[in-house]
């Protein structure tokens, strides 16, 4: 591998792993202390808005339905999450997030925003622009190669 390789190899590995330490740590520090970073982010796929299907959050999340329903039977107990059956087919059950459910979405929802503002706080307008070009290049890289959902346009359709 030649230098440029190896630079980037070793950027991307760090980040990926001190992100994860970070988010771990700041739950530790949180009120938040009984939530893993999994539950963090089956909270962030549940979302804030509208009751979601089992089966919506277990594609978004690309786990199984039984590997959802043992997350989801932690987090109710835990309080962070209610389970409601369909009025209209009992089989069908939506999961929704409680208050504390939904303060723990828009707690973890500003940690990334604070991170991403400090992670572009004095660049130009010209550096911000090609770190975005240079990532979504990199994301639609990775979706593409890995066959991937897209997070970003799913995201952004709620």
């Amino acid at each position: 591998m030649n230098k440029g390789i190896n630079i980037v190899n070793e950027l991307l590995v760090d980040l990926f792993n001190d992100i994860l330490a970070i988010e771990q740590k700041s739950l530790q520090y949180s009120i938040f202390k009984d939530l893993s970073i999994t539950e963090v982010h089956t909270i962030e796929a549940i979302g804030m808005y509208k009751p979601r299907t089992m089966t919506e959050v277990a594609c978004q999340l690309d786990i199984t339905l039984s590997t959802l329903t043992t997350a989801i039977n932690h987090l109710v107990k835990k309080e962070y999450v209610i389970r409601e059956r369909s009025e209209h087919d009992r089989r069908i059950v939506f999961i929704k997030l409680t208050k504390k459910g939904k303060l723990a979405f828009r707690v973890h929802q500003k940690f990334h925003s604070d991170m991403v503002k400090e992670t572009i706080r004095g660049l130009t307008e010209q550096e911000e622009k090609v770190l975005v070009e240079s990532l979504e290049k990199l994301n639609n890289f990775f979706r593409s190669k890995y066959n991937l959902k897209s997070g970003l346009k799913e995201k952004n359709n709620e």
